[in-house]
This record gives C-alpha cells, sequence and structure tokens, in this order.
C-alpha cells in the first residue's frame, strides 16, 4: 500500500470508472488497473467489484478511499512543513571549525547575526585532517584545512575554498633572522623547532622544510594551537610555521615568508550535499566567502615585508 495507491483508489470512487480516473491522473487504464491489483493484494477483503462494465468500490474500498483522504492530507501538512523548514532564513545553522579559523572567521559570522538572519550555533573542533569529512554527519558547516598539495576531500562531501593561505616562518622579532626579508630552508634547518602534532595538514611542510634542506629538523614542542605556540615562539623556544591572515598577530613574533618550499594551506567549507537544500545553511555559507574575502583583505601590520609569490 503506498500514497499513489491510495490517490487512485479515492479518485475511482469519486469519478466512478477506470478511463475517468486515468484521464484525471494522467495515467493509462492499463496503469490504473496495476496498481489496484498491487493494493489489492495487502488488502484481505474485496475493494472493487463490477457493475456491469463499470469498476466501483465495495464498502471495504469506500472505507479506504475515505481514510486515504484523511492520509493525503497528513502528507500535506508534512510537505509544507518541510518546505517551511527548508526555506525558513531564520533556521538554525550549526558551524565546526579547527581552532585558527574559528577565531578568523567566528567573529565575523555573529556580526551578521539579527533578526530573519540564520540562528548559527559554533563549535571548535581541531582534528587529524582525514577526520574532518566525518564531522559533516554532526554539524552543517565544517571549516576544514588541508595543504594546497594534499589529495581532494573525498566525494561524499561538497568542499568550497574560502582561502589559499601562506604559512610564515614565525620568530621572535629579536632574532638574527629577523633582518633577513624572506627566508629558505636552509636558513631555518638548524633552528629549535615548534611544529603540529603528526597527522595535522602543516607536518607536511615542515617535513618539506626538512627534504629541502636535506636535514632533521630539531622539534623541541609539539603546539596544535596557533596562540599558544606564538607565545612560545616570542620566548625563544623555536621556530614555528604560522598562517599569515588567520593567527592573532603577536607583539613580539614576526613572519617571514619562506622560500624553496610549497607553503600555502586551502581552508575550505565542507558539508554533506543534503545540507545545502536548506536557504539558511546557503545564507550562512555566503557569509563564509564574505568573511574570507575580509580576512584576506586585512592589513598584516608588517608581520611579513616581503610578498608571497
Amino acid at each position: 500500500m503506498n500514497e499513489r495507491q491510495l490517490q487512485i483508489l479515492r479518485e475511482l470512487g469519486e469519478l466512478g470508472s477506470v478511463t475517468a480516473t486515468a484521464e484525471a491522473l494522467l495515467m493509462t487504464p492499463s496503469a490504473i488497473s496495476q496498481q489496484l491489483r498491487l493494493l489489492q493484494r495487502s488488502i484481505p477483503v474485496p475493494l472493487t467489484e463490477r457493475d456491469g462494465r463499470r469498476l466501483v468500490l465495495t464498502d471495504a474500498g469506500q472505507a479506504l478511499a475515505r481514510a486515504a483522504i484523511e492520509v493525503e492530507t497528513a502528507l500535506a501538512r508534512a510537505r509544507h512543513t518541510i518546505e517551511e523548514f527548508v526555506d525558513r532564513p531564520d533556521a538554525d545553522v550549526s558551524v565546526a571549525a579547527f581552532h585558527s579559523a574559528a577565531a578568523a572567521f567566528f567573529p565575523l559570522l555573529l556580526a551578521q547575526a539579527g533578526p530573519g538572519r540564520p540562528q548559527i550555533s559554533l563549535a571548535d573542533e581541531d582534528v587529524a585532517q582525514d577526520q574532518f569529512p566525518r564531522l559533516t554527519r554532526d554539524y552543517d558547516l565544517v571549516l576544514a584545512h588541508r595543504l594546497g598539495q594534499a589529495p581532494p576531500w573525498p566525494t561524499t562531501v561538497t568542499a568550497s575554498t574560502l582561502l589559499r593561505e601562506p604559512l610564515d616562518i614565525a620568530l621572535p622579532a629579536d632574532h638574527p633572522l629577523a633582518a633577513e626579508r624572506r627566508l629558505t630552508p636552509q636558513d631555518v634547518a638548524d633552528q629549535p623547532w615548534i611544529t603540529v602534532d603528526d597527522g595535522f595538514p602543516l607536518m607536511a611542510t615542515v617535513d618539506a622544510i626538512a627534504t629541502a634542506a636535506n636535514r632533521r629538523l630539531d622539534i623541541v614542542h609539539r603546539i596544535n594551537d596557533f596562540a599558544v605556540a606564538a607565545e612560545v615562539v616570542a620566548a625563544g623556544g623555536g621556530l614555528a610555521l604560522m598562517p599569515r591572515w588567520t593567527a592573532r598577530p603577536h607583539p613580539a613574533v614576526i613572519l617571514r615568508p619562506l622560500s624553496g618550499v610549497s607553503t600555502r594551506r586551502h581552508i575550505d567549507v565542507l558539508h554533506r550535499p543534503e545540507r545545502a537544500a536548506r536557504r539558511a545553511v546557503r545564507m550562512v555559507l555566503t557569509e563564509l566567502h564574505r568573511a574570507a574575502a575580509t580576512i584576506r583583505s586585512r592589513d598584516v601590520g608588517g608581520r611579513t615585508t616581503a610578498p608571497d609569490h
């Protein structure tokens, strides 16, 4: 028993013939008869009977046809409810982001809040790169990062790039290398290093620096939070890779571009394809791209002294 079969039974009861029912529903008479046979198989008593050349409803068929009206009414209400949910501009939208993206994007998203706007709930999720797609089960939108040369995200999620952000070398303002406008892997390979944990995207760039310099880096600290890493850099604990636009500036830390290796990460927004059917989710996606343009255009305030090419 399905909605279409109940609709056919209802129309047959009202119109009085298979031919008229077929015309009303834009079906062939044989298709109407086939659906009625399928419906009859699920019902233990006859639903129709012959009255001369006409096929009419039995008492049981009339009772089921009346119930069909209630079914169609309930389904119409359900469709209307879904349509309202999908089209609501002020519906709830959940957004997750890794730490530095959260610090850069979340305030800009909240600045757009107000009547008639999506109701955004925010969460920080700093996970290894291969874990980001799984977060789309729990959140409408997920801000994730990967290096430019990394494989694309799996086809199970929809991804669009918000930023292609340069990664610079962070060092104390009084460090001897601070006098250089641009650094090379050979310049930084003999320094102590502060890196992220293994499995996080920046480690591939750290490994590339070691390969380009033909030596193993001296990794003395593992810190995933850029704000904490900046404090350790400022205290003389070592050099670190730092994103140019999304990491919060530190007064005692400067950034220098690095030549010789690819030093750019993608900040992407991931979501399951069906999430974008909702108007509120599409609105937040638009706001994220606007926020990315704002972040990209910010004055870096002298943290770097050479353009990144």
